[in-house]
């Protein structure tokens, strides 16, 4: 590695940082004075409050990472080119591919960091803040759906008509198991309240059916086996977190833990897994992004203007709504299933690859 590259890699690095300070100190000036009155109602002590902004801090820093990275290299990298040290490093024999070589260095440091936090650290964090907002910020959620209908183990059928998640209480519970698609066993019950005591469902006037093999081969109702009672405690593989809101509940799954979420989803057959699908492409698309934004910022701001570095720099921003436009733009598509969620994470690095080496063209090396 050269002094040359060490120099810039240093320039790149200590900007990134310095204005991923500034955002987020920003950010959180912002988002104090307008939850001021949210702390003072809930009656929230200083350090409750501090814990709070412990995990939010990293969770602003992380999602600002891609454009902070972007702003970062157009402002190095205009510096430079202002002082004409871009025009002397060119003259001296260093073709503009090889000085791409530090300006990929500092990508692949912070994509590597931006990675492992967003796949693992920040989500960790991420589920005490969600916690807290839900707890002190939004308003009690109430499960609207009807007639849920979902699977919850191998050839078992669980339905509901109704839910209240205030009492955890359900209404018109039925439990059914197949067995080489025929009905084995049927489970009903008026009601279904959760008992935090034992961790378990309690049924109301329930009625356990099992047929036998008389009756799959005969439907004669005669080898049923039929049980009644009033109250019987159950155990069942949902729990009252599964009628909870799940309102961007992706952003405190870890990638291991996406994964596996999306899988239950599926078996579920849960609707909104397309969101999931996208987080979870998008977290893997997210350190190439690094990549191709500085890729951009270089080109954006490698050339000397007379009017000095203003107008790269606002070049830069302007580019930068743009990126942050096309991306929003791409995660509803995904989310509304106008678009895979693989391809809906990754086009806005293609679209922007192709607008890099578009320029990179034109670029005077």
């Amino acid at each position: 590695m050269k002094i040359l590259d060490r120099y810039i890699i240093r320039k790149v690095l200590s900007t990134f940082f310095f204005v991923v300070l500034i955002i987020v100190a920003i950010v959180v000036v912002i988002d104090i004075t307008e939850k001021m009155d949210k702390f003072a109602r809930n009656h929230l002590d200083f350090l409750t409050v501090l814990g709070y902004y412990r995990d939010f801090i990293p969770w602003i820093a992380g999602l600002i990472t891609p454009i902070t990275v972007f702003i970062a290299t157009v402002f190095v990298t205009s510096r430079l080119a202002a002082h004409t040290e871009i025009i002397a490093i060119l003259s001296g024999g260093t073709s503009f591919r090889r000085l791409l070589f530090p300006y990929f260095l500092s990508s692949l440091v912070i994509a590597i960091i931006s990675f492992l936090l967003n796949g693992w650290v920040i989500p960790n964090s991420n589920r005490s803040r969600l916690e807290f907002e839900l707890r002190y910020f939004e308003n009690k959620i109430y499960f609207e759906k009807r007639n849920v209908h979902m699977q919850i183990e191998p050839n078992v059928y669980f339905f509901i008509q109704n839910y209240n998640n205030q009492s955890n209480t359900g209404y018109s519970f039925t439990l059914e198991r197949f067995q080489d698609n025929r009905l084995t066993e049927k489970l009903e019950a008026d009601q279904i309240v959760w008992d935090t005591t034992k961790a378990k469902w309690t049924l109301r006037r329930w009625k356990h059916r099992m047929m036998d093999d008389i009756f799959l081969a005969n439907r004669d109702l005669a080898n049923q086996i039929v049980q009644t009672g009033e109250s019987k405690d159950t155990t069942l593989a949902i729990t009252p977190a599964d009628f909870e809101s799940d309102a961007r509940q992706y952003d405190g799954l870890t990638i291991p833990e996406l994964r596996s979420h999306i899988a239950k989803m599926r078996f579920r057959g849960s609707a909104g897994v397309e969101a999931y699908e996208f987080e979870k492409y998008f977290r893997f698309s997210q350190p190439f992004t690094t990549f191709i934004l500085v890729f951009m910022g270089v080109i954006v701001s490698s050339r000397k203007s007379r009017g000095g570095t203003g107008f790269q720099i606002a070049l830069g921003f302007l580019l930068s709504f743009a990126f942050i436009i096309v991306f929003m733009m791409s995660r509803s598509f995904a989310e509304t299933g106008s678009m895979t969620p693989f391809l809906a994470a990754w086009i806005t690095n293609i679209i922007f690859a192709v607008i890099s080496l578009g320029m990179y063209k034109y670029v005077p090396r």
